[in-house]
């Protein structure tokens, strides 16, 4: 993603999946970016990210695919959910706007 790195921007991904697994799938896919495991789902939870039901009455969780943009203030700046999550460019436009008005 040289549009991001050109943009003082860091990318992260984040699942609840175990880094062992978090690896192979980056390796799978070819991802270049770091993934992080949130196996006790803390910070998706801490994002909002995290959905919660009950499936044939037993407590059932797992997270909405979500591109969050946050800023280096620490202050989210785009939330983008569901299916559209999946394509970064506008994640990267966001980025990229950042950039250019922190100039």
């Amino acid at each position: 993603m040289p549009k991001l790195t050109s943009s003082d921007t860091v990318v992260l991904g984040i699942s609840r999946d175990s880094p062992a697994a978090n690896g192979a799938w980056a390796k799978q896919i070819g991802v270049a970016f770091p993934l992080l495991s949130d196996m006790d789902a803390k910070v998706m939870e801490q994002y909002g990210i995290l959905q919660r039901t009950k499936l044939k009455g037993l407590p059932f969780e797992w997270a909405r695919r979500t591109t969050i943009v946050v800023d280096k203030q620490g202050i989210i700046q785009h939330v983008e959910q569901g299916d559209t999550a999946i394509d970064p460019n506008s994640a990267v436009a966001v980025c990229l706007d950042m950039h250019q008005k922190s100039k």
